[in-house]
Formats: structure tokens, sequence, C-alpha cells
């Protein structure tokens, strides 16, 4: 503790990871429909993904991510800053980016994702996160994170 004093503490070990603000020449974010298996149910989503390689930056895994969930590539990257999202009892910290200047490459799925890409206005996207239709943490972060960062 702070103080010195000992205490005994229980947490999860999860790595670093990365979510993506997609945003598309005309504006549109591109947000991910993607099957959970944990809750069984399909997910709005913003891309993100864990940093498998300990060594290497979270833009390079943003990059690779947006790329293989999306099919698309970024030409400007904004840096939003991080967050941990369980501190209590995870140690776990997402860096957040926002993507712009995109272009359309090819999706790169892993075998077990299921995943529809959907462009949505801001406003869209707004309306699913107040109807409690968006629930992905990160997500939900890096879009406040970006809105109070550009309005």
């Amino acid at each position: 503790m702070p103080d010195g004093d000992e205490k005994t503490f229980s947490y999860l070990g999860f790595g670093k990871g990365v979510c993506i603000l997609p945003i598309t020449k005309d504006h549109k974010i591109v947000c991910l429909k993607q099957y959970r298996h944990a809750i069984k149910k399909w997910q709005w989503e913003l891309p993100a993904g864990t940093i498998e390689d300990v060594h290497s930056k979270p833009i390079q895994t943003a990059e690779k991510e947006l790329e293989e969930e999306t099919g698309y590539v970024a030409e400007h990257w904004l840096e939003l800053g991080s967050f941990y999202p369980s501190a209590g009892s995870t140690a776990e910290e997402v860096f957040l980016f926002a993507a712009a200047g995109l272009s359309k490459t090819e999706q790169q799925l892993e075998n077990s994702e299921q995943i529809e890409l959907h462009e949505l206005t801001m406003e869209e996207v707004k309306k699913l996160v107040i109807q409690g239709e968006f629930q992905h943490g990160a997500g939900l972060a890096t879009i406040l994170r970006y809105k109070f960062m550009t309005d």
C-alpha cells in the first residue's frame, strides 16, 4: 500500500491492447458487429486487439488490427492516450487511436472471428450508445476521448 501497510490482492494479468476509431473520407465511423462467444451475442465494437509483441509500439498493433479486422489502412493517426478498463481487477492498459485517410485493402480475419463491417455516422453511433446497444468498453472510451479532444 502507498502508506507502507501490506495487504494481499488478487488481479488478472492481462496484457496491453489497442482500440481504433476509423473515420472514412466522408466522415463515417467504421464499426464492427462482432459475435462474442463469452456472452453469446453480437456486439457493436470498434476495431481492437492485444499487443502480442511486447517490443512493438502500440501504433504498430493498431495499424495491424485496423487492416486485419476492417480491411482498411490509414494515412493519418491521432494518439488519444490510454486507459485502464478495470484497474480494480486487472493491470490491462488499452491505447486509444483515431485513424483517418482510410484506403480499402482486404480483411484478414482469424478463423475464430465473425465480423460484419458497418459505416455509421457519428450521430448513428451516438444513438447506439444512448440506447445501450454499443457496449464495447474500449470503444466507448475511444469515442469519448476523441470527442473531448476534437470538439
